[in-house]
């Protein structure tokens, strides 16, 4: 079963990561959350839940301008050749659904599963901002604060550029 929002929160706290979230309309795509970016200072996030043709798993944390170069980012990785992963791998993968895709969903990702690639630019900003597993709320968070999460799920952290060079 995947972790829900409060339980997301309550091992937030337990590492003592300070976070602020604000709660806003469902927010399905970047243009829906022009308002929230107002919101909330840092850096805002575009997620890309991706599969390979040799059926290894990723997800790419990107800022909201920034446009990755598939291409170019499986030749960085190496991996093979990026399509969009289904609804129904994105649930049994990381416990969420299209629209809450997020850098928080690796603690439902217990096997390790999806390679995290974060996106250099947006690893620039002091703080991130990402939905609690649910697409009805933006956590704000230090850049170091969801490194150290994302390492406690198991996770290695990769941080690269994603634009074409």
């Amino acid at each position: 079963m995947p972790h829900t929002r409060e339980q997301l929160f309550s091992v937030l706290d337990h590492l003592g990561i300070q976070t602020k979230t604000v709660e806003h309309p469902p927010a399905f795509t970047v243009a829906d959350s022009t308002s929230i970016e107002i919101a909330l200072p840092g850096a805002h996030t575009k997620n890309l839940f991706l599969k390979d043709d040799k059926g290894a798993l990723f997800l790419v944390i990107a800022n909201t301008e920034t446009r990755v170069d598939l291409k170019a980012l499986s030749k960085r990785l190496p991996a093979g050749r990026f399509s969009f992963g289904k609804p129904e791998l994105l649930l049994e993968a990381l416990g969420v659904t299209p629209g809450g895709v997020t850098a928080f969903a690796a603690i439902n990702d217990t096997a390790q599963r999806v390679k995290i690639v974060f996106d250099q630019a947006l690893m620039a900003a002091d703080t991130i901002n990402c939905h609690p597993l649910e697409n009805t709320a933006t956590t704000n968070i230090a850049r170091e604060d969801l490194l150290r999460f994302i390492q406690t799920t198991g996770h290695d952290p990769h941080v690269m550029v994603l634009t074409a060079s």
